[in-house]
């Protein structure tokens, strides 16, 4: 990839909406999987009272919009001003107890998963049905849309066409399996369980002009630090993304 392709791909604009600004890709195309469009705001006409008190709606109880809902509300019921980063606010903006919370539970994701997705990881990579695999360093891009796979080649796999990621899993305690999977996409269920951790992940994806769903294998590996601890921190944080980007197909 060219660096003139990567900076248009990482090109961003900054917009004002009437939820406030917005640090948005400068193409449409090029934007987040991870990200939610701005809702529609329900119309003042239709909303004489709080949507979730009931309170009636006058001179002194003024209606405020949540920005990650849309919804009416008063003030005591929408008085939060928490960080939504899925809406690329660059300042944080008014939400409903509801939403507050789902945001702040997403924060931990941009704060601390997505710097270790963007920083990756080393793995034993398996494509396909092939019997030969390849130690490579997975990565997430800095616009979040590709998994970049770097070894003695370079392979790009776009987050969007990501269809199931199966997180695989040891250490179960005595009498149970000793290697497990959990699928995360589409569903979505822990990591891991108990004492187990994760050893590597499963993704099918489609690729554009080929028919058919496309596979691979990542399995964890020591890194120059001889240590699995950074290969475990990224199949965490990836089965997080996962949840994130299932949840984005949903809404």
């Amino acid at each position: 990839m060219s660096s003139e392709v990567a900076a248009r791909r990482d090109a961003k604009k900054l917009v004002r909406s009437p939820s406030g600004l917005r640090m948005v890709p400068e193409h449409r195309a090029f934007g987040s999987p991870f990200g939610l469009e701005e809702p529609p705001w329900v119309p003042d006409k239709e909303c004489p009272r709080c949507m979730q008190c009931d309170a009636k709606f006058d001179f002194i109880t003024r209606k405020h919009h949540c920005r990650r809902c849309g919804k009416c509300f008063c003030d005591r019921c929408c008085s939060q001003k928490v960080p939504l980063r899925r809406m690329c606010f660059v300042d944080p903006v008014r939400q409903c107890a509801e939403c507050a919370l789902v945001s702040h539970k997403e924060a931990e994701f941009y704060d601390k998963q997505l710097k270790v997705l963007l920083s990756g990881a080393t793995f034993l990579v398996t494509f396909g049905n092939s019997e030969k695999s390849e130690t490579m360093v997975c990565r997430l891009s800095n616009n979040q849309r590709y998994l970049f796979l770097d070894g003695d080649s370079h392979h790009e796999i776009e987050i969007a066409h990501i269809s199931t990621v199966q997180i695989l899993t040891e250490g179960f305690p005595p009498g149970e399996k000793d290697f497990h999977t959990y699928t995360s996409l589409p569903g979505s269920q822990p990591a891991s369980e108990g004492n187990a951790r994760a050893t590597g992940m499963f993704l099918q994806y489609t690729v554009p002009g080929i028919v058919g769903v496309t596979q691979l294998k990542l399995m964890a590996v020591e890194d120059t630090n001889a240590s699995r601890r950074p290969a475990a921190a990224w199949l965490a944080a990836m089965h997080k993304a996962a949840k994130l980007l299932y949840e984005s197909r949903d809404q």
